[in-house]
């Protein structure tokens, strides 16, 4: 009924990355007047809702735990239950919002800054991690690789667009992992090396294509999170798969999924992009689903900053 988003991307960008005290100390300047606009955008006063969900984890523990406080004050206030939502699995369920007729089981593929997962959703409730990343994130790696580049934060959006100018078989940068046998991801060397191939041109004092050298690296990361994606779907037997997390932004890596589940019969589906990067919406929708589940918290909930899919505190 209502998405109300207010970034932070123009206070940090002059840090060149999120600053935790920063991010902590506007989310308490902000949170009121983002649910007081919310409730008035959708029309609706706070008689009118049946619950309250907010994201408790995994993340930052500052600015989760002004969330947290403040959902639970709300929570008390008006005498509504209080339902505690996995931020990854809120990624997940923004593809409910998007796609009213999408039903699990499904495989689903969550990129982002903080988190590369392949997760097997069995039904609302259950998940399954078939495979994460090693070390960076993907989001993390196009993030410190844009900032090689001289592009400013967020520098994943801005990579993507030096990218589109240029050859993605330039450069034959390494695809860590894509033939071994697990579904698990690795982009520490990919960064490592296009950070050694830039150090490289530097000193020798070649001329650099920079755009090659994006569009060369976004196409290494596509490639192995295309064939992870669509491996975990058949030795899975699930023929949906769902894409989300703030990486599933990138126009790039949306259509190579897209083509690739098409050639493999799995039907593919990914939210609309605003719906992609963070937002309540889909903390919404998961707390929609935990709640017809029967599943809340009390007021003793505390923020876990390295919760897991599917864990419940």
């Amino acid at each position: 009924m209502s998405n109300i988003i207010l970034s932070q991307v123009a206070i940090h960008e002059k840090y060149g990355g999120v600053v935790p005290e920063i991010a902590s100390r506007n989310h308490i300047y902000d949170i009121s007047e983002v649910v007081d606009a919310s409730l008035s955008d959708a029309g609706v006063n706070l008689d009118d809702i049946d619950a309250v969900a907010v994201t408790y984890g995994p993340g930052l523990v500052g600015a989760l735990l002004v969330g947290l406080s403040y959902a639970k004050g709300l929570s008390f206030a008006i005498n509504k239950p209080l339902i505690g939502v996995n931020h990854i699995e809120g990624h997940i369920f923004a593809n409910f919002i998007a796609h009213t007729a999408l039903e699990p089981p499904l495989i689903s593929l969550v990129v982002s800054g903080g988190h590369t997962h392949l997760v097997y959703m069995k039904d609302y409730s259950n998940f399954q991690i078939l495979g994460h990343t090693k070390d960076d994130a993907a989001g993390e790696a196009y993030d410190k690789v844009a900032r090689c580049l001289g592009l400013t934060y967020p520098g994943g959006p801005k990579l993507e667009l030096l990218a589109r100018e240029g050859n993605p078989n330039a450069l034959d940068f390494p695809r860590a992992m894509i033939t071994e046998n697990n579904l698990d991801f690795s982009f520490s060397g990919l960064k490592s090396a296009v950070i050694n191939y830039l150090n490289k041109m530097n000193m020798t004092k070649q001329p650099t294509n920079f755009a090659d050298v994006a569009a060369s690296f976004q196409q290494a990361v596509s490639d192995v999170l295309v064939e992870k994606a669509i491996r975990a779907c058949k030795e899975n037997s699930v023929a949906t798969l769902a894409l989300c997390g703030g990486v599933a932004c990138n126009g790039f890596l949306r259509a190579n999924l897209e083509n690739a589940a098409v050639n493999n019969d799995i039907s593919f589906y990914v939210p609309t992009k605003i719906l992609c990067t963070d937002n309540a919406a889909m903390i919404a929708s998961r707390g929609y689903y935990s709640l017809n589940s029967g599943y809340t918290h009390t007021l003793s909930l505390n923020a876990v900053s390295n919760l897991k899919i599917g864990e419940r505190v």
